[in-house]
């Protein structure tokens, strides 16, 4: 990975700093291709994500988040891959230092447009992701941009000895009753955890 040569605003990480971490222990949702890692992260670009830097996580606190950002992704594709089966996992994670970020209001004064957090320029938030993760941070805990809950975003690579992860549940998403009880463009209100 390439974290090492990315330059971090100051202001950024003084605020970070100030916030400090936390531990988290609690179950999280997950939603993966059938026979997909559960544990096994992404280098892509997203909103946490900075691509290529290291691995990231994606998991939500609620079922119902997990399943929101899973289908919206899929939403996006010309025509809904209808024969791609999934499946919602329900885990048990455990991690000893994360960044509490679960209100737009304390995104918004590291910078973050809480008018267009939803939208696709993930500038302001890669920013923040990698400073958190140069701070040996283990993970996020950030408002979903898909459903009224919020995420929490793993670095897979700061997760130390007290991380743990354990899959408790599976089930298989159904996508046709899934998509038939949402109303086309509407997400929940943002809602803080603190």
């Amino acid at each position: 990975m390439k974290g090492w040569g990315r330059v971090h605003d100051r202001a950024i990480l003084d605020a970070l700093e100030e916030i400090g971490p936390a531990p988290f222990d609690g179950d999280v949702w997950r939603v993966a291709r059938k026979g997909w890692d559960v544990a096994k992260g992404s280098v892509a670009d997203g909103r946490w994500s900075p691509p290529g830097e290291f691995e990231v996580l994606y998991t939500s606190l609620e079922p119902e988040g997990a399943l929101a950002e899973a289908g919206f992704r899929l939403s996006l594709e010309p025509v809904w891959p209808s024969r791609m089966e999934h499946e919602i996992h329900r885990l048990r994670l455990q991690l000893a230092r994360t960044l509490r970020l679960a209100d737009l209001s304390r995104l918004s004064q590291l910078g973050v447009n809480a008018a267009k957090y939803d939208g696709f320029d993930y500038t302001a938030t890669q920013a923040i992701a990698s400073a958190a993760h140069f701070l040996d941070f283990d993970g996020l805990l950030v408002p979903s941009a898909r459903y009224g809950g919020v995420n929490l975003v793993v670095f897979m690579d700061r997760a130390g000895d007290d991380f743990r992860l354990e899959a408790c549940e599976t089930k298989t998403v159904d996508w046709s009753s899934w998509r038939k009880t949402q109303t086309r463009g509407r997400k929940g209100p943002l809602r803080g955890a603190g």
